[in-house]
């Protein structure tokens, strides 16, 4: 809902009629010549319209900004309000927060990259008479200050400063505007870029060094799971040697892991057997260096 809406047109219509009928009725009534109840009505109905012509309803939203012969006389509304013909006039102002588009704007960043944006502006009117009076278009003033500062903002930034703090250029845009608009009783609520738009060759070589250092945090995950892995075998190893049952227990579990399938064959030896071929593996070797030494 844009401009101003006329709630009063119905109203002053109603005023109007009223009025006019009911002396109609009464000259009827009186049996007054039809050639006197006709130059009385017209004469009548011109006042009457001429004074019924200041009625005006202002919307909750509005403030209607009263100009006498000209000059500022008074804000006057939210409802009834009544100006006197010809001698006054009312522009009504939206005090509600209002919407404008930053047309895209082509923009050169601080490392010379190319760059489309385009963005909007929400702001509200806080004191109407300056906003009347003070400005002749503040909506176009508002939008032609926002595609400056938008540009000055992003030519002093990197893209990858663009692209990174995206809230702390909006929120700079927004102060750049509030100073030069805080003068015309208008207020910045916030800025918002829609779109950044870059070449498309840029966009790939963009993507080739996301994908890039995408591999390069895998190939170093990958690296460091395989050095904590083989600090856990190290310790497991420390502690099966440690724990001649441990081992033993380790190795039951691993056969027991294989799985009952035809094409796993296992041939177990008791664990004793180990053992005893291990020390009499340990009882030669010192016979035989006391027959050296002999």
């Amino acid at each position: 809902m844009k401009g101003h809406i006329s709630l009063g047109s119905s109203f002053r219509a109603i005023l109007f009629i009223i009025p006019v009928g009911l002396l109609g009725l009464i000259l009827v009534i009186f049996r007054v010549p039809q050639s006197t109840i006709i130059g009385v009505e017209i004469v009548f109905a011109i006042i009457v319209g001429i004074v019924v012509s200041g009625v005006r309803v202002a919307a909750q939203w509005e403030k209607g900004v009263v100009l006498r012969l000209g000059k500022f006389h008074a804000i006057k509304g939210p409802g009834m309000v009544y100006i006197l013909p010809i001698l006054e006039h009312v522009s009504f102002v939206d005090t509600r927060i209002q919407v404008l588009n930053i047309p895209s704007q082509k923009v050169i960043t601080k490392d010379n990259v190319p760059a489309q944006i385009d963005g909007v502006v929400f702001f509200i009117v806080t004191n109407a008479e300056k906003a009347i009076l003070s400005i002749q278009d503040f909506k176009f003033a508002i939008a032609q200050y926002s595609q400056t500062a938008l540009r000055d903002v992003v030519g002093g930034l990197t893209l990858d400063e663009l692209l990174s703090e995206r809230e702390q250029v909006q929120a700079k845009i927004g102060e750049i505007v509030e100073v030069h608009i805080k003068d015309w009783g208008l207020h910045v609520d916030s800025i918002r870029l829609q779109d950044i738009e870059v070449p498309e060759d840029l966009k790939k070589m963009m993507s080739r060094q996301a994908s890039a250092e995408r591999e390069k945090r895998a190939t170093i995950t990958k690296a460091e799971g395989d050095k904590m892995a083989a600090l856990n075998l190290s310790e497991a190893a420390a502690v099966m040697r440690s724990s001649p049952g441990a081992m033993r227990l380790r190795t039951l579990q691993t056969i027991d892991g294989l799985g009952p399938t035809s094409s796993n064959t296992v041939v177990i030896f008791p664990a004793e057997l180990d053992d005893a071929v291990h020390e009499i593996g340990i009882f030669l070797g010192k016979k035989n260096r006391e027959e050296k030494q002999e």
